[in-house]
């Protein structure tokens, strides 16, 4: 606002960069979850031909907006990073309670089952083989 003030609303849109800035993000793998893990932030040099901020609230703002476009760069990937490694720890809440409460109940019943089953087929055999056994005496 004070560069504004001291130069005019023209001297604002002369001390405007003609590049924008740039932001790059690196991302990387936790648990599964591919997340921002860093950023770099490219603030445009100003080159020379293009003309310097007429006053130093204008210098200062430059700086400023420079240091603030890369703080929210960092915010954001934080921020971004930090929901979808919390979305992926709610999914897997929501995996862990239906192999709780559905998966394993229904897996140690087949289970029973099967141990049921197999205990029964050598108890049939066991009878088998001494019938087997008594036959051969004879």
């Amino acid at each position: 606002m004070r560069g504004v003030l001291l130069g005019g609303e023209r001297a604002l849109a002369e001390a405007t960069p003609a590049d924008r800035a740039r932001v790059d993000i690196r991302w990387a793998a936790l648990m599964g979850v591919r997340h921002p893990a860093a950023v770099e932030c490219a603030a445009p040099a100003r080159s020379p031909a293009e003309p310097t901020p007429s006053n130093t609230a204008l210098a200062h703002a430059e700086t400023a907006y420079r240091a603030a476009v890369r703080a929210a760069a960092e915010l954001a990937a934080h921020q971004t990073a930090a929901d979808l490694l919390a979305a992926e720890a709610e999914r897997t809440r929501q995996r862990v309670r239906a192999l709780r409460s559905h998966w394993i109940p229904r897996l140690r019943a087949e289970l029973d089952a099967v141990e049921l089953a197999l205990e029964e087929a050598e108890h049939e055999e066991a009878v088998r083989r001494r019938w087997a056994a008594t036959r051969a005496d004879r």
